[in-house]
């Protein structure tokens, strides 16, 4: 499904990637790989996806949903 409203994704998901990648790291940890979208990190040996624009979070060591505050709980 395609979003709706490619011009607000284009011009909030710059702010929200730096945004998680400057709360991730202050967690203390490292992000792996940064894409225009998505963003990796190692979590306790695994590896964690986050997507800045939707807030969806998904790994193997973290509890799959939405929301930067509800992944960085469970980090």
């Amino acid at each position: 499904m395609a979003r709706l409203d490619i011009e607000r994704q284009h011009q909030l998901e710059p702010k929200r990637m730096e945004f998680a990648i400057n709360e991730i790291q202050k967690k203390g940890y490292n992000i792996v790989r940064c894409g225009e979208t998505k963003l990796q990190f190692e979590f306790m040996g695994h590896t964690v996806n986050f997507f800045p624009y939707s807030g969806w979070a998904s790994g193997s060591t973290i509890k799959d949903g939405r929301g930067l505050k509800k992944l960085l709980r469970q980090i």
